[in-house]
Order: structure tokens, then C-alpha cells, then sequence
């Protein structure tokens, strides 16, 4: 059962929901989609993400954004959301890693997805790349309510994961090179982007 951890943020406390496991062999973080639209660290993809994680003995840490749950401060589009993902992976890290040996893995649905790749790149222009990044249904560009994002470059090796029918970030919005379909009937090669045939 994940452990409510509260800790300090740039604007007040971050809500943090910890996962241990025996014989830690990374870190993940999970980031949620869109507060104002619903979104918490409790969706379904979001723990079905940290519970994949946790399968590979990753200790797992899904943050409440802003505004959500018992986080401090008020949604702002991604960018001080970034800032307190920054503090959360500094925090995991005194906390669980001081000596910055297990890899770090970033992770995020929608609108967590979009945050995610901001936090990435901040990551790696500061010289402590995460190892990979799993992004599903990325927020990116003109998406359904007037809002614009500008998703950041990700590695080639990331894993971006897209539905089919998803009307609201339609697929042609994303701009990825390797692609594979997955119908869930046999195992997929390895490939960055996988566009999942939804029913």
C-alpha cells in the first residue's frame, strides 16, 4: 500500500504517493493529466503505470500537482509544475538515493506526459539525464478546450504510448519517427511509439 508523504514544494507542500519496494532497482516518477480536468495521482493509468514500475522493483512516486489533493498552489499550464517535479526528484533522491546510483525513470499521462518532457529536458541540459521516459497520450500542440502545448524533444528511446481513437491529442499531432501498432494480440517488437487500437 503507498505510503501519503507530504514535502515542501517552491510554494508550500507537494502530496507524494510512495511505493517501497524490497531490493530497490530504480526510481520512477509518475506525473497525472490535467488537474482541472479531473486529473489525479489516483487515475487508473497513472497506477497502472507505478504498479508496472513497482513490478520491476522501482520505487514509485506519484505526485498531486498544484491545486490537487493536499499539494499547495494553483494549476500553471506545466511551468511551475515542472519546478515542483524538480523538487520532487531531489527529494526522492536525498530520501532514497543519495549517492545517485539507480536510475531514474520519469513517466506521465496527458497532460503529465507534457510536464514530464519539460522536466526531462531540464534534467538533462543539468547533466542527470533520466534513463527513460514512458509518455501516454501525450498533451501535445492544439488539444480540445483551448489549450496549446509545446511538447519538448524527447530521446529516441522513449516510449510513447497512444491511442487510436483519442480525440482529444489526436494521433497525427505526434511527431515520432519508429512506429508500431499494438492490437493485444501478440507481443510488440521493440519500438518507441506504439499507437494502441482501442476498441
Amino acid at each position: 500500500m503507498p505510503q501519503q508523504i507530504l514535502i515542501a514544494g517552491p510554494v508550500g507542500k507537494i502530496e507524494l504517493f510512495v511505493d517501497l519496494p524490497d531490493n530497490a532497482q530504480g526510481i520512477a516518477l509518475i506525473a497525472h493529466p490535467h488537474p482541472l480536468f479531473g486529473g489525479t495521482a489516483d487515475n487508473k493509468v497513472v497506477t497502472s503505470i507505478a504498479r508496472a514500475f513497482r513490478d520491476l522493483n522501482c520505487i514509485t512516486v506519484r505526485p498531486s500537482f498544484r491545486g490537487v489533493g493536499s499539494s499547495d498552489g494553483t494549476h500553471d499550464h506545466g511551468i511551475a509544475e515542472t519546478d515542483d517535479l524538480l523538487a520532487v526528484v531531489k527529494w526522492m533522491r536525498e530520501s532514497y538515493d543519495s549517492g545517485s546510483k539507480l536510475p531514474l525513470y520519469l513517466a506521465g499521462f496527458s497532460f503529465g506526459a507534457f510536464v514530464i518532457t519539460r522536466l526531462a529536458k531540464v534534467l538533462a541540459e543539468s547533466g542527470a539525464p533520466a534513463k527513460r521516459l514512458v509518455l501516454v497520450g501525450t498533451a501535445a500542440g492544439f488539444v480540445t478546450g483551448a489549450r496549446s502545448y509545446t511538447t519538448e524533444a524527447v530521446a529516441k528511446d522513449t516510449l510513447v504510448i497512444h491511442g487510436d481513437k483519442d480525440e482529444t491529442v489526436l494521433k497525427q499531432r505526434i511527431s515520432l519517427g519508429r512506429t508500431a501498432r499494438y492490437t493485444g494480440r501478440r507481443r510488440p517488437r521493440r519500438r518507441s511509439f506504439f499507437i494502441v487500437d482501442c476498441i
